[in-house]
């Protein structure tokens, strides 16, 4: 087999427009031979950057590519997180049968959130469960925001958003000590403390990403973006113990539970 050397430069964007900005024309002008920005703040502005220098970008854990514009874009493709978001809310229902309200808290300027917070309150419409809306921007934000559900709700939704992972610390400490559990769009957020989520394996997400990028510093075609396979329940089984839940039923709902 024939072994090559790649060479990796990581930059840390923090979900910030003006940050991935500056890192854009940083990594435009240094000539770099392929661009992989991970979430869809990242892949905006990595494309934008890139307008006139047709560097290959292959972007990874864009939940919804063609919502925000990444699709037929030349030298363009990557891997999708899309949130299967009713399956979710089914898996918070089973657990719950008798929820009354459900907090809905993600950011507002997290393009990831904007089709599963739509998809979640048209499901809770026709289901006639009522829900409350809180939104923050910054860690700062998310804490108030989860605080000021505290009492307001028996679950919390939220999707893969980028800005409550960045608190959900906190953000778990806060509603697991108030009894509410915290349903989400990703397993890093049940790592950091959420109850559950039912979404990609995001080892494969990446190791997928990478053959994409590796095929096409290689020489190969621009394949369409790529969407991962979902049906993975992850539960936290200390909030699950903390909560007093019985996930059982999850295991008849998904290929795949990970506790």
């Amino acid at each position: 087999p024939t072994n090559y050397t790649i060479t990796i430069e990581e930059y840390n964007g923090q979900n910030d427009a003006t940050v991935l900005n500056q890192i854009g024309a940083d990594v435009v002008s240094d000539g770099y031979d392929i661009i992989i920005p991970i979430a869809t703040l990242a892949a905006q502005c990595m494309v934008t950057a890139n307008e006139d220098a047709g560097i290959p970008i292959v972007y990874a854990a864009v939940s919804d590519p063609e919502s925000v514009g990444l699709t037929g874009i030349d030298k363009v493709t990557g891997t999708s997180d899309a949130l299967n978001t009713p399956f979710i809310l089914d898996m918070m229902l089973a657990a719950q049968p008798d929820i009354q309200t459900v907090g809905l808290l993600y950011s507002n300027s997290e393009p990831n959130s904007e089709t599963p917070i739509a998809q979640a309150k048209e499901y809770l419409d026709a289901k006639g469960i009522a829900y409350i809306e809180k939104t923050g921007n910054t860690v700062d934000e998310v804490i108030a925001a989860a605080s000021a559900l505290v009492g307001q709700c028996d679950a919390v939704f939220t999707p893969t958003d980028n800005a409550v992972m960045n608190a959900e610390i906190s953000v778990a400490e806060i509603l697991n000590d108030a009894g509410i559990p915290h349903y989400a769009g990703a397993d890093s957020f049940v790592t950091s403390g959420a109850f559950a989520t039912c979404g990609v394996n995001y080892t494969e997400l990446g190791t997928k990403t990478a053959d994409m990028a590796f095929d096409i510093l290689m020489g190969g075609q621009f394949p369409a973006f790529h969407v991962m396979d979902g049906g993975i329940i992850t539960v936290n089984t200390d909030t699950a113990s903390k909560l007093n839940l019985d996930f059982s039923i999850f295991a008849e709902m998904a290929n795949t539970l990970v506790e």
